[in-house]
């Protein structure tokens, strides 16, 4: 596998507190990596120690090949982030800012107008660059911070939390262009997200809790290891749903029978099928995994 970023043993306090406590995982060109905790867990005192913003204790850094300790710069070129909070100019037009962001790195005269092009096609985004970032609603203005983040055309997408405080349909309008970017871009995502839902559609994903490493895998494999699946059954008594030996929940009009995983449902539907007219299997939910491996449910916020 081609490791675009490359941690090992991260380490940073703040006073007696852990902040990140021997952290290493690797990140693959061109997956969606999800980096998941709860508040306070680590998740964005790392992204800031990855994009060179906070000094680390201790530990090792490689970003595109580069250690963040002789290529900084290099990794700051590589790398594009977008933060919790917007850091647009709300009193500057979209254009203004993205070109106030594109002058940092040299970008001028025609290469200028050529990507505030792409960035603009890409993210559907005509209709909003000559309006003041002040009069965008929260999905424009979250589109407005990711043309931001994209103007010096960067290999890695950083989302610390970046549908915080959207609506369901907002979200969704916002994550089919992070895909659409993922495809035409080929850019690496890493992302950081209490919305559950969003982690599932991750290639990768690692869970810390207080500043270490909890668990890690693909989203399948987690859900796998750390939730049980679930047959709903419909038009069975629950005596009948108990001769089947696993733990039965009485439900209005149904029953619910826990099993261990779907190799164990599809068992189990093959063995009585006249009971198993009228059913549907629920898998675990990432949701289930982040609360049996931490003991904790994610909630918005700052890290």
């Amino acid at each position: 596998m081609d490791s675009i970023i490359r941690i090992n043993g991260l380490r940073k306090s703040f006073g007696d507190i852990k902040a990140v406590d021997g952290l290493s995982f690797r990140v693959e060109r061109g997956e969606l990596f999800a980096f998941l905790g709860v508040n306070g867990a680590g998740k964005s005192t790392t992204i800031s120690m990855i994009c060179g913003q906070l000094k680390r204790d201790g530990g090792d850094i490689s970003v595109c090949g580069y250690d963040i300790d002789r290529d900084p710069e290099p990794i700051k070129r590589r790398i594009g982030v977008v933060f919790q909070n917007s850091v647009l100019d709300r009193a500057l037009t979209v254009k203004d800012n993205l070109k106030s962001r594109a002058a940092l790195y040299g970008i001028t005269g025609k290469g200028l107008e050529e990507r505030l092009a792409a960035v603009s096609e890409l993210l559907d985004m005509d209709g909003i660059m000559n309006r003041p970032v002040g009069k965008l609603s929260g999905g424009q203005r979250r589109r407005a911070d990711i043309a931001r983040a994209l103007m010096h055309d960067p290999e890695i997408l950083i989302l610390d939390e970046p549908t915080t405080g959207l609506d369901p349909q907002t979200r969704k309008m916002l994550w089919d262009a992070v895909r659409r970017l993922r495809d035409s871009e080929k850019l690496t995502v890493f992302l950081t997200t209490h919305y559950m839902e969003e982690a599932a559609d991750a290639d990768y994903a690692v869970i810390i809790d207080s500043g270490k490493i909890a668990a890690e895998g693909t989203p399948l494999e987690l859900k796998n290891r750390y939730t049980a699946d679930s047959i709903t059954l419909y038009g069975v008594g629950e005596s009948d749903a108990a001769d089947l030996g696993y733990p039965v929940t009485v439900l209005h009009g149904a029953v619910r029978i826990s099993v261990p995983d779907t190799e164990a449902a599809t068992k189990l539907i093959i063995s009585r099928p006249e009971l198993f007219r009228d059913y549907e299997i629920i898998k675990g939910r990432m949701d289930d995994v982040f609360l049996s491996v931490t003991g904790k449910k994610l909630n918005g916020g700052n890290d």
